[in-house]
């Protein structure tokens, strides 16, 4: 009697265990599961860094485009010398800057000292001027500009160097105007004085005719 009772606790006791591994999850496919998601983890970060390669590429090819351009287009902020017009102007220092041709006249070629009207030699420079500005520029806007040395005025009948400096510019773009340049071209007619200087005193007076390429 005894014995059939330890028997049957002994059975009892072994279907327990029996539930207890049903209900325990398989090992095999835990490791599945796991690895299905691991799969899938690393297809998400292969496709993430496939497009960002793509994009590197792109950017890549679009600056080797720009740097091509660049290299193949004309400059156009500084033109090639004697390429003006204005080379054979008699007393003429020519600049450029930001589309824009600047051909300054030395004042001592213009005028004598302190005076507003120009010289008989002053003409030949300034018909020259005109006639570059009529054919090669012929639609362009143009400046006009006076500038003096620092030196105050002391004899000339001028109240200051910004009175003289104006009507210097004023002189030259009469005498254009004369020579067929169109008044309504001329949209600005200004004096700097003293403001603008340059090394010399001889190369600080001077007429700029700026002219706008753009």
């Amino acid at each position: 009697m005894r014995s059939s009772a330890l028997a049957l606790c002994l059975g009892l006791a072994l279907l327990a265990l029996a539930g207890c591994d049903k209900n325990k999850p398989n090992e095999g496919e835990l490791l599945t599961d796991e690895n299905s998601a691991l799969r899938k983890e690393l297809d998400e970060r292969n496709a993430a860094l496939e497009a960002s390669e793509n994009e590197r590429r792109n950017l890549a090819m679009r600056l080797s485009e720009l740097e091509r351009n660049a290299t193949t287009q004309p400059a156009t902020a500084t033109p090639a010398a004697g390429s003006s017009g204005f080379e054979g102007v008699e007393g003429a220092d020519i600049s450029y800057e930001q589309g824009k041709v600047r051909v300054a006249i030395a004042s001592d070629v213009l005028f004598d000292s302190g005076r507003a009207t120009l010289k008989a030699s002053a003409k030949r420079a300034l018909d020259e001027v005109a006639r570059v500005l009529n054919t090669r520029y012929a639609d362009k806007a143009v400046v006009m500009q006076g500038f003096t040395d620092t030196d105050p005025i002391v004899k000339s009948g001028f109240k200051s160097n910004y009175h003289l400096g104006f009507d210097r510019a004023y002189s030259v773009r009469e005498y254009l105007i004369s020579r067929g340049v169109s008044a309504s071209r001329i949209e600005e007619l200004a004096s700097f004085g003293p403001n603008q200087p340059k090394d010399t005193k001889a190369k600080s007076r001077r007429v700029e005719v700026v002219v706008d390429e753009s």
